[in-house]
């Protein structure tokens, strides 16, 4: 019995993911990638290798794109939501960004202000918390 549970224990199951995940994981857009990439599925550890040494369409793909919405929003300095209220709902190459950051289109900078502003409310926010974090502390002793 024992000799029997030890062999079942040591197989271990591979977790796999969709490529839709592993490509979200990668940040790269799903449509880009190349077809066996798109029709597979991907191991943790596949996963894990493509992180550690990307194959030369990962790092072509990572470098001019399309890449997808977060990664198009982070490289803009806006949000998901800017981006859509902007009407750029497709993925866009690195050559696209840049041509919007040239470019300067009024909802860019509109949006641009907007998270600014989110990102220094979080800041306020997180300050507070931890004076009054501190100050828990403080009437603790």
């Amino acid at each position: 019995m024992l000799d029997t549970l030890g062999s079942m224990t040591s197989h271990q199951n591979t977790q796999t993911m969709k490529p839709a995940t592993a490509a979200k994981k990668l940040g790269v857009y799903l449509e880009a990638t190349p077809a066996e990439f798109q029709e597979g599925v991907v191991s943790r550890s596949e996963l894990t290798a493509l992180q550690a040494d990307p194959p030369q369409w990962l790092q072509d793909l990572r470098r001019d794109g399309p890449h997808p919405r977060p990664v198009v929003a982070a490289k803009l300095g806006v949000s998901i939501a800017g981006l859509a209220r902007g009407g750029v709902t497709e993925a866009l190459t690195t050559e696209q960004i840049e041509a919007l950051k040239d470019e300067g289109p009024e909802w860019l900078q509109k949006e641009r202000a907007t998270q600014a502003e989110v990102r220094k409310e979080a800041v306020r926010i997180k300050e507070k918390k931890a004076e009054r974090d501190d100050k828990g502390d403080q009437s603790r002793k």
